[in-house]
């Protein structure tokens, strides 16, 4: 089955009106995208860690045209809908925002977050209005596409170190509900107290939650409220975790043993043949 552009867009849109909960990993690559398309997930997403992380940078390390690619190269692998972790939009105004929303709805996403993280170590955040005006942007250019692209906002305060972090995200979650977003998300929140106050600020509207080990449960986040659950650079940070074990093992020790935790090569070998039995 083959699902055009727009029939994921739909199917994504769907899935965000509930009920329930659902989990939307992150893939870094084609391979890793179709393994978990195998498993029946409703819905993948890109990680800017993972994919960075796959070309030998840090995250945030690749250029916005890479970026661009590595969207496209994904959501055309497979017939779930893809979100794609855009970043702060590669843009440093408005005007250039709305531009570069444009460029990341062609790659074929149903879906796309911007945060408010700049990257300056004097200055990490947007200020609230300026944040804002750029999820306007955003909306704004979804609206003119004409398309169903479901427009994620996200507050790095919690997750970056902000000196109020909750408070802070709670208040500029509420400013980006207003700006036009159609999720909320506010990664490193972790406990069921904090994650049940970013659900009530947003109201109707889903909110994303980034699973972080040790944590709640899927079921415990969809009773707090939860719409969606995604997993950020974990599952790449564990494949990276296998193969640096087993490479220190042989440079080390020159011992193979890891080698045995493997998968199976005639697993992966049906696997990427397309071979459903």
């Amino acid at each position: 089955m083959t699902l055009t552009i727009a029939q994921k867009r739909a199917r994504f849109a769907e899935i965000h009106k509930g009920p329930g909960c659902f989990v939307i990993p992150n893939p870094w690559d084609v391979g890793s995208t179709k393994y978990l398309t195998s498993l029946g997930f409703k819905a993948l997403a890109t990680t800017s860690a993972g994919a960075a992380f796959a070309a030998g940078l840090p995250d945030g390390g690749m250029t916005h045209k890479a970026v661009l690619a590595h969207i496209a190269e994904l959501a055309a692998a497979t017939d779930l809908p893809f979100n794609a972790d855009y970043e702060a939009g590669f843009a440093a105004t408005r005007d250039e925002l709305y531009e570069s929303a444009v460029r990341c709805i062609a790659t074929g996403v149903a879906g796309f977050s911007i945060e408010d993280y700049t990257g300056d170590s004097h200055a990490p955040f947007y200020g609230v209005r300026e944040a804002a005006d750029r999820i306007r942007a955003a909306r704004a250019a979804i609206n003119a596409s004409g398309e169903r692209v479901l427009l994620t906002a996200r507050s790095e305060t919690v997750l970056r170190g902000h000196p109020d972090g909750l408070n802070e995200a709670l208040r500029r979650l509420t400013a980006y509900a207003e700006a036009g977003a159609d999720v909320l998300y506010a990664p490193g929140v972790r406990s069921a107290e904090d994650i049940g106050q970013v659900v009530k600020t947003a109201g109707p509207l889903p909110v994303n939650v980034l699973a972080i080990a040790p944590g709640l449960t899927l079921k415990q986040h969809e009773d707090l409220g939860v719409r969606r659950v995604s997993v950020g650079g974990s599952l790449a940070r564990a494949a990276w975790g296998g193969f640096i074990n087993a490479a220190q093992d042989i440079a080390q020790h020159g011992r193979f043993d890891s080698l045995a935790q493997g998968a199976p090569f005639a697993a992966l070998n049906k696997l990427f043949s397309g071979d459903p039995a």
